[in-house]
């Protein structure tokens, strides 16, 4: 993700330089800086899915108990594998209409842009599978039941007026 925002950034500040400074620039810094843009956004939505840093709202889920948690966890991860399989259907489907388009400054094939749909589903089905199979096999912490993480800032909010409370934790 590193390699492909820096060469992001020299793309577009490189083209900005040049179509400011000497009234030339890179033809396919666009084009080509967008399809890097959606790579590493979904390669951001990946980590994310992996290290469960995704918004998300878990007043209800907090207070059931472990096997509520257990049962809305699996729910959740069923109904994302189900949403998971439409996106990898319909990105076949775009990849195959597009794979003889070309991109009007490269050349290359528009597939490019719809295979990152493919590339994003499989691996986060084969996440979400991974930890499917290790709730099933009761091998998940009582915190990650959740499948949520808390803000930095709100787990330093809680911390300070748990704290100011006397040592009580703060109710969610």
């Amino acid at each position: 993700m590193a390699f492909i925002l820096a060469v992001m950034v020299v793309l577009v500040f490189g083209n900005v330089l040049l179509r400011y400074g000497f009234n030339s620039g890179i033809t396919v810094s666009e084009e080509v800086s967008r399809w890097l843009f959606i790579w590493i956004t979904m390669l951001g939505a990946l980590v994310g899915l992996r290290e469960r840093t995704h918004l998300g709202v878990d007043m209800v889920v907090a207070k059931l108990p472990p096997l509520g948690k257990k049962i809305c966890l699996a729910a959740s991860y069923l109904i994302m594998l189900f949403i998971l399989w439409l996106l990898f259907q319909g990105s076949v489907a775009q990849t195959r209409i597009n794979w003889d388009v070309e991109a009007p400054v490269t050349g290359l094939s528009m597939a490019i842009v719809y295979s990152v749909g493919i590339f994003f589903s499989v691996c986060a089905s084969l996440i979400l599978l991974i930890d499917l199979y290790r709730l099933a096999a009761g091998k998940l912490s009582t915190q990650e039941l959740v499948g949520i993480q808390e803000s930095e800032e709100a787990g330093a909010l809680a911390q300070v007026l748990g704290q100011q409370g006397g040592g009580k934790e703060m109710q969610s």
